[in-house]
């Protein structure tokens, strides 16, 4: 009697006794057809500054980041809470190998480069962590748009909840900034525009394809104003300061990634022989560090007022 009660005990046990849930296996194939396999869902991430920005208004939180150069000047996490992100670089081709190895990494995601056949932050960064954890990501491709929704992507597979009332707002935001520039721009067909970048030595003039937020303002009816001649890798145009009026625009789009860029236009004297600059009709570019559709949205609406406000007869 012992015994069958002992039995009917053991049996309501193991009933009782929840089963295991196996961990299911994490994968990701990158625009090259590199794929990462890993056991599970990867939890403690390093990411490249810009990985870094489409990440963490995704909810993704990395454990560690390398920037480019001096996080403060980091235009890609501005406005983003880092609290309790270590920072493991802070100079372009650098990490600090002991800092990244102490944070255990399961993934490392940064930002593939095409023109430049390398990863976040180069090939010295990429030989210090790959020892570490994989390294894989996006894209930098022909579209920001594109480069964020491969970002929510990676984000839902990591376990993020792309409808958080947040995530969706932001996502709204950039919808309705996006239709208002389509129409502005359908509103003065004949409106021109040049990307540049200003340095003490030259003025740079960018070539479309060689940016990814210019390709979207393209397609969403925005007429730029391409170089003539790019450099080897598909980027800009050097210009001297005398030939500044070389191409005549009628709104000008400034590299907003550091103030000093517009700050050394405005101290070249040749600078308002460009119509435009002598007429202020000037915003800022968001060249190369948008990732997340907050950001998107904002500078947007600051590049579809200037097109309001242009004249589109200007640089005749």
């Amino acid at each position: 009697m012992l015994s069958r009660t002992l039995l009917s005990l053991s049996v309501a046990a193991f009933a009782l006794t929840p089963v295991m849930a196996q961990a299911e296996p994490w994968f990701y194939t990158d625009s090259l057809g590199n794929t990462v396999t890993l056991d599970e869902v990867p939890t403690r991430i390093i990411a490249s500054q810009d990985a870094a920005a489409g990440l963490i208004p995704l909810g993704i939180r990395p454990v560690g980041i390398y920037a480019d150069g001096p996080l403060a000047e980091a235009k890609a996490l501005q406005g983003l809470d880092l609290t309790g992100i270590e920072l493991i670089g802070q100079a372009w081709g650098e990490v600090d190998i002991e800092k990244a190895a102490a944070l255990q990494p399961d993934l490392v995601i940064a930002e593939y480069w095409p023109l430049d056949n390398a990863w976040s932050g180069g090939e010295n960064v990429v030989n210090a962590l790959t020892p570490l954890a994989p390294i894989t990501g996006p894209t930098n491709g022909d579209s920001i748009l594109a480069l964020i929704e491969d970002y929510e992507t990676i984000a839902a597979s990591l376990g993020a909840d792309l409808d958080e009332p947040s995530i969706a707002a932001d996502k709204a935001a950039f919808e309705t900034a996006k239709a208002a520039f389509e129409a502005a721009t359908a509103a003065k067909p004949d409106l021109t525009a040049l990307a540049i970048w200003a340095g003490t030595d030259a003025l740079y003039v960018a070539a479309t394809a060689g940016a990814a937020e210019l390709m979207d303002f393209h397609a969403w009816g925005l007429n730029l104003i391409d170089p003539e001649v790019a450099d080897d890798r598909g980027y800009w145009e050097t210009l001297s300061w005398e030939n500044t009026d070389k191409y005549e625009p009628d709104l000008i789009l400034v590299d907003n990634r550091s103030p000093a860029t517009m700050e050394t236009a405005l101290a070249q004297p040749t600078w308002t022989l460009m119509k435009a600059a002598a007429a202020g009709a000037v915003t800022d570019w968001p060249a190369f560090w948008l990732r997340n559709y907050g950001a998107y949205a904002r500078e947007l609406d600051k590049i579809t007022a200037a097109i309001n406000a242009a004249d589109e007869n200007l640089g005749d």
